[in-house]
């Protein structure tokens, strides 16, 4: 296979792989995936604690007032919207990674549940040492802020490809509404030589604004769908709105990779992939990528902080923009694969999860979870939370909390 036709079916639905190596996803399937969801291991230990603040919602199970489906959903529920850089993805062959895509799923800098220091230490692990929770991870391969009228095409209808206003509609479609929503996506977005006329490519000072716009306006629109639902809830709802990251820095450890490569060509085989994708990639272009990234990024700040002064009579929602993520140190070499040189290592999903992570400490004090994540708790090793197959419905005649079991099937009674 060769790599323009990579880049095509790239450019058609996105490509994900997720680490084969991790021993809790070894040669499990999952095709067509929507989400994935996990729950702390030990929730129903901690929960039955007598200093816990579930634990009348324990008693409540233990003298089967409850079950323990109902139990679970009463925990912190977070959600993550996003992008193919919320997920673990690297672009190789069309056919391997399409084979590895339906075969392995985690290991990202939100989601990640390998207990091993060799993994990602990530949010959904760091939030669990100060509270028991469910976490579920909405990010769509190639997915971008969208004005919700546009279709999919055939290849990203057969992926199940999801844009933010499809994230956004399949998280109203459940219950219960989480109590904290993430959102990082637009990465795909800032490609600003797509469908560009010649003469703005050659003049592109008009075009950079009008889409900065246009991406507001698209974003606006999605997150106020969130707030609307937000504010019907009995419970405080926060949401956090990520900037994009930074490309200029990004561009530095490209260079190194590119030199690198250079000196011995079997490192990063899929190095340049990324320029077929997205045209802006390359070198001739990058400085009005740059530019773009950092336009949108003050169009978000400024969305944010315009939804929050509208929300004085819904004391129960909180909308937060962070540059966490926009600031987040992604210069060196060793935060990209080593296959495509383009998405990010365990290293890069870690410096992830640490600059996601370190700005969650207003949303989380809004949301009564009293613990500072700028110092968690070291890492520990413990049993592997689950990530997998849906079980029960509960017994409310409503859909139940997203729980998912690998290798085998759980019943939560």
């Amino acid at each position: 296979m060769t790599k323009s036709l990579s880049a095509f079916l790239l450019r058609c639905f996105g490509w994900i792989e997720l680490n084969p190596h991790n021993a809790s996803t070894v040669g499990k399937r999952i095709l067509f995936v929507r989400s994935a969801t996990a729950i702390s291991e030990d929730h129903l230990q901690r929960v039955a604690h007598p200093t816990s603040r579930f634990h009348a919602d324990y008693l409540a199970y233990k003298n089967q007032e409850i079950t323990r489906t109902q139990l679970v959903a009463r925990l912190p529920h977070v959600a993550m919207i996003g992008d193919s850089l919320s997920r673990n993805v690297y672009v190789s062959s069309p056919l391997s990674t399409l084979w590895r895509a339906r075969r392995h799923y985690g290991n990202d800098w939100f989601l990640n549940t390998d207990p091993s220091s060799s993994s990602v230490y990530s949010v959904f692990e760091r939030l669990e040492k100060f509270t028991p929770l469910v976490a579920t991870e909405y990010g769509g391969l190639g997915a971008m802020v969208d004005n919700g009228s546009e279709r999919q095409n055939f290849f990203r209808k057969i992926l199940r490809t999801r844009n933010f206003s499809g994230q956004v509609t399949q998280l109203l479609s459940r219950e219960p509404f989480p109590d904290l929503i993430l959102i990082w996506i637009g990465h795909n977005n800032v490609d600003w030589t797509w469908r560009c006329s010649p003469g703005d490519l050659e003049q592109p000072e008009k075009r950079l604004p009008r889409l900065s716009q246009r991406f507001r306006e698209d974003y606006t629109r999605q997150v106020q769908r969130l707030i609307e639902r937000a504010r019907m809830k009995q419970h405080h709802v926060a949401i956090v709105v990520y900037g994009l990251v930074d490309f200029q820095l990004f561009f530095k450890a490209r260079a190194i990779a590119e030199s690198l490569r250079e000196r011995n060509p079997k490192l990063y085989p899929y190095l340049g992939i990324d320029c077929e994708y997205l045209v802006s990639m390359r070198p001739a272009y990058r400085e009005n990528l740059i530019r773009l990234v950092r336009m949108v990024n003050e169009e978000l700040r400024a969305m944010a902080g315009e939804l929050q002064s509208q929300l004085e009579n819904a004391p129960n929602v909180r909308v937060q923009y962070s540059d966490a993520l926009a600031r987040a140190d992604v210069s060196r070499v060793e935060v990209l694969h080593a296959v495509d040189g383009w998405h990010a290592s365990v290293a890069g999903h870690n410096v992830f999860a640490e600059a996601a992570f370190s700005a969650l400490g207003p949303s989380l004090k809004f949301l009564g979870i009293d613990a500072d994540p700028r110092v968690p708790k070291p890492r520990e090793d413990r049993p592997a939370s689950r990530l997998g197959q849906p079980i029960a419905s509960n017994q409310l005649g409503r859909p139940a909390p997203s729980v998912y079991i690998l290798g085998g099937v759980a019943k939560l009674s």
